[in-house]
């Protein structure tokens, strides 16, 4: 293997590798959501009910 690709190859696994931990920090971090713990909860939510 030759001196250019090989910094080809180191590049593009770095890149992929620098994407994915960013991404997976992203996800990790990021706040959950406020949801109902049952669907019992929901009963008072006008979003969630059956519509006549």
């Amino acid at each position: 293997m030759n001196t250019s690709a090989l910094v080809v190859m180191l590049g593009t696994m770095s890149l992929v590798t620098g994407l994915m931990i960013y991404f997976f920090t992203r996800v990790l971090s990021a706040p959950p959501k406020p949801e109902p713990d049952s669907f019992l909860d929901n009963d008072d939510d006008p979003d969630r009910q059956v519509k006549p």
